[in-house]
């Protein structure tokens, strides 16, 4: 299980679609034992299917692992430009008596299999063609298939799942090279494994069954076998496999939800894999942290009220001027207008107050509404009742004895408090009007911390707003 070469891991998504959560899992787990061991982690887009791949698709995936914070070393990999190649080896399979050509038609194929379901026996096809005399070939198309091993077992040595055994018996003569030319999946992967250096292949589980294929195809050319380690899929709250029915899958829509990257990484990290009990840290520590012993072999839930309370953890100890680079992606992803100069001005002194609640960014937008509005402000009907002729004069007295307070949270409570002693009222009976006049709402922060968010100036234009 163990290999001496520095470590390189890669992550190999199909640009068939926007960037499943899944699939950014893998990509994390990858990423975080790279850079955790000064390796490098390297990113190749799996593009043969022509039909289905598109160059939208392939956008949306850098862009998600762009958003999640994940860099890659290199420039991505075109597995369709490396094509040549997997022809090229498959000849010297060919060439060295590992692989054969296979002369037997689809047709030929269907009506072996249907003749042995009718009659109970295996539908591994077994091709007349691997022991061919050469000089019996047609000229006619044909495949390059493995040679692969009739007897005894392949074994693979798994990180996650231990070592898990297949019978050669039933595992096919894959083909490499498809009559056109064209390498499938199977064989361009390991193509592309070796000749990227990689040593270390983290994905799905679903993957186990071709790692035994894959390794044949290793072993008849002679090369290293990286170390594998499958890991489980991600299952919805449910615990049936993850899918549209259980609300969002794409890494995109969670994005959108607002919940910050570094929660994210965080999150998805403890998504199949612990360390003791911890499960709040940062990105240094998971690094540091991270390893394959550390994961599981039962699939993982998606849980969102986990998510929200590791989101809240990293938005409350997030440096503000990241805080606010965080709220500006997510303003870019919904499609909302970016905030203004002023609305940035007036929200980045209120962070220190609104992060200690939130726990996703539209959350804290919501509370910080008070510092992205303009005058004159709307006033909910809720808080409008606060604003009776009474409270509106007091709302005139306060904004008199602030004109030359000085503006820090222990001046401005004790001239409230003064305020409210003339009138027999306590704090908490003149922060409703004060919260609709600064906020044209009844639900705020404190009061004071929008004071001090908002500046004098603002401050006493919307308390004279409101004034009788």
């Amino acid at each position: 299980m163990t290999d001496s070469r520095p470590v390189v891991t890669r992550f190999a998504p199909s640009p068939t679609g926007y960037l499943h959560i899944g699939g950014a899992r893998t990509a994390l787990f990858n990423w975080l034992y790279a850079r955790g061991r000064n390796g490098r982690f390297l990113l190749r887009i799996e593009d043969t299917d022509r039909a289905r791949s598109t160059p939208e698709a392939t956008a949306a995936i850098l862009k998600g692992l762009e958003w999640l914070g994940l860099d890659w070393d290199g420039e991505p990999v075109s597995q369709f430009e490396g094509r040549a190649r997997h022809a090229e080896v498959a000849r010297a399979m060919l060439a060295n008596g590992t692989a054969y050509k296979c002369f037997s038609t689809a047709e030929e194929i269907e009506a072996f299999r249907d003749a042995a379901k009718a009659e109970g026996r295996s539908t591994l096809f077994l091709s007349p063609w691997r022991d061919a005399d050469p000089a019996t070939h047609p000229d006619a198309p044909f495949v390059i298939r493995l040679r692969a091993p009739r007897d005894g077992q392949t074994v693979v040595r798994d990180a996650v799942q231990g070592d898990v055994t297949f019978g050669n018996d039933q595992l096919d003569d894959m083909i490499l090279l498809r009559s056109d030319g064209t390498p499938t999946y199977m064989h361009a992967v390991v193509v592309d494994d070796h000749d990227m250096g990689v040593t270390h292949v983290i994905r799905g589980d679903d993957h186990l069954t071709n790692a035994a294929r894959q390794i044949q195809i290793y072993q008849a050319m002679g090369w290293d076998v990286p170390v594998f380690a499958h890991i489980p899929l991600i299952h919805g709250e449910d615990g049936k496999k993850l899918s549209k029915r259980h609300g969002a899958v794409g890494l995109h829509e969670f994005a959108a939800m607002g919940y910050p990257a570094a929660a994210m990484r965080n999150y998805l990290a403890r998504l199949g894999w612990s360390h003791g009990d911890d499960e709040l840290f940062d990105d240094d520590q998971a690094r540091a942290w991270f390893d394959l012993p550390g994961i599981g072999k039962a699939p993982a839930r998606l849980d969102f009220k986990k998510l929200e309370h590791v989101s809240g953890w990293h938005i409350a100890r997030m440096e503000d001027d990241a805080l606010m680079a965080e709220i500006a992606a997510y303003l870019a992803e919904t499609g909302a207008p970016a905030l203004t100069e002023t609305q940035k001005a007036r929200l980045a002194p209120a962070l220190p107050a609104l992060k200690a609640k939130a726990k996703t960014l539209p959350a804290l937008l919501e509370q910080g509404h008070f510092a992205l509005v303009s005058r004159p402000l709307a006033v909910e009907d809720k808080a409008a009742a606060a604003l009776d002729t009474v409270s509106r004069s007091i709302l005139a007295e306060l904004t008199a004895a602030l004109q030359h307070a000085s503006w820090d949270r222990d001046d401005l409570e004790a001239a409230a408090k003064q305020i409210g002693l003339s009138h027999g009222l306590g704090l908490g009976k003149i922060a409703a009007p004060l919260r609709a006049a600064l906020a044209g709402r009844s639900s705020t922060p404190s009061v004071f911390d929008m004071m001090l968010a908002l500046g004098r100036e603002e401050t006493l234009a919307r308390l004279q707003d409101q004034a009788g």
